[in-house]
């Protein structure tokens, strides 16, 4: 078993997540594994940053399918004993312009940013040592959608006492109200991406509560970002910041000092605490 620390960034063969492991290569002292649903998409992103001379690692890893995850899951533990750092970048997004019915892209869009992330973290969390770090890639869509939810939801979202299991009714209760064509009805906003993010960041919120809970003494840190509005395939060439610019918040968080006890449970964007 390996004494080296290990970084794993999900979702990370293009866009804010290579940018976050081109970062951390630079920066975190072990080693860093690019992951990617397709091997080949994976290395080939691993060979661009060796031409960098950087010396990523890869892993395949589809957040859809809990057998990739738990596939990870045990490599890390039977080589390295555990995880230091994991960020969780992977997410979809269907174009502004796209004619798939709402009721599709809810439910495609929860099954991967909220239901696939929930299941990385069930499963990679236990594995986080002492001083980990853990950045679930949220976004400022989750405020928003925030906003447009009604008085009842928000308060449901914004409780300190919330659960994961109330949270995954709330998020299974939105793809079935789009099923029947009643989620604005029932109080939901119209944005498949935006409630998926509610529930990235949400999560988060719970499970920095169940750390301080149950891991009290180890130190390990847990937030929620918000990368800002990136120049990627999923946000178009018309956004503000560059991919480097936008993996500034998720590497800062994935390298808060072993000294710090906060962020922890937080929303961050640019670096600084939003409310939530």
């Amino acid at each position: 078993m390996s004494n080296v620390p290990v970084a794993v960034v999900t979702g990370s063969n293009k866009g804010i997540g290579l940018a976050i492991v081109r970062a951390l290569c630079k920066q975190f002292p072990g080693d860093v594994y690019l992951t990617s649903r397709d091997p080949g998409r994976g290395q080939a992103a691993v060979a661009q940053l060796q031409q960098e001379g950087l010396r990523p690692l890869f892993h395949q890893l589809d957040i859809d399918d809990l057998q990739s995850i738990r596939a990870l899951r045990d490599f890390l533990k039977e080589k390295y004993g555990g995880l230091n750092v994991l960020v969780n970048n992977a997410g979809i997004a269907f174009k502004v312009q796209d004619t798939t019915p709402f009721a599709i892209q809810a439910e495609v869009t929860l099954k991967t940013n909220f239901f696939g992330t929930r299941n990385v973290c069930t499963e990679l969390l236990p594995l986080m040592k002492p001083y980990g770090r853990v950045v679930n890639v949220s976004s400022m869509v989750s405020s928003s959608a925030l906003g447009g939810c009604s008085q009842e939801l928000q308060q449901k979202f914004r409780s300190d006492a919330i659960t994961e299991e109330e949270l995954v009714q709330l998020m299974t209760k939105f793809v079935e109200d789009t099923k029947k064509g009643i989620h604005q009805k029932e109080g939901w906003p119209n944005t498949a991406y935006g409630v998926s993010k509610i529930g990235v960041t949400v999560l988060s919120r719970i499970q920095a509560r169940l750390l301080n809970e149950q891991r009290k003494g180890e130190h390990i840190l847990l937030n929620a970002c918000c990368p800002g509005w990136v120049r990627t395939d999923m946000a178009g060439p018309k956004a503000t910041k560059s991919p480097e610019e936008g993996a500034e918040t998720p590497v800062y968080l994935a390298l808060l000092p072993s000294t710090a006890d906060a962020p922890h449970g937080q929303f961050v964007s640019n670096k600084t605490v939003k409310p939530w």
